[in-house]
């Protein structure tokens, strides 16, 4: 897919929340929210690198770290990344510290402005964003009905995989 896009890959990371009433269950004080976040990685196509599924009450940066941890155990080649573009729940020195220290990605924080009222795309963060819209026209995604997390997370790898063969196959 990115061959004929003719792009790199630069991972995008953000994440959402999603409610489910079995385990693995947290409240996100920020949001004020019951459930569990989805933590994403996708390139700058909006295809999904890796997901990790967690509780609310995760913050933001720790479910990152997971995230990169776990990409790392499994052998996900990100040996290409340079740059990591983020929501505002990433920021931080501290952690664009470590990301550099560890992973010697560059960490770069896409705030939205201000003085923006109502809806307004963010230039690359829609990505992540419009990822999101495509994972939740899996009726399995739309709501959290899953009692493990890495039933979601693989729910999550099947649609995606179902998106990118649609697609492989709407060009022959």
């Amino acid at each position: 897919m990115r061959d004929k896009y003719q792009q790199r890959a630069t991972p995008i990371i953000q994440v959402t929340h999603i409610w489910n009433w079995y385990h693995s269950i947290g409240f996100d004080g920020g949001k004020m929210v019951k459930g569990r976040k989805r933590h994403v990685l996708v390139d700058t196509l909006g295809l999904v690198l890796m997901v990790m599924v967690t509780a609310a009450n995760i913050s933001d940066q720790r479910g990152a770290k997971m995230l990169f941890w776990k990409a790392r155990r499994q052998g996900a080649s990100l040996s290409r990344l340079v740059r990591i573009w983020a929501d505002a729940g990433y920021q931080g020195q501290a952690f664009m510290k470590w990301v550099m220290d560890r992973f010697q990605y560059v960490l770069e924080v896409i705030k939205r402005s201000d003085n923006l009222a109502g809806f307004q795309v963010v230039p690359k963060r829609w990505i992540v964003e419009r990822t999101f819209g495509w994972l939740l026209w899996s009726r399995r995604l739309n709501k959290d009905y899953e009692v493990l997390t890495r039933t979601t997370e693989a729910l999550a790898y099947v649609a995606m995989i179902r998106l990118m063969v649609r697609r492989l196959a709407q060009e022959y």
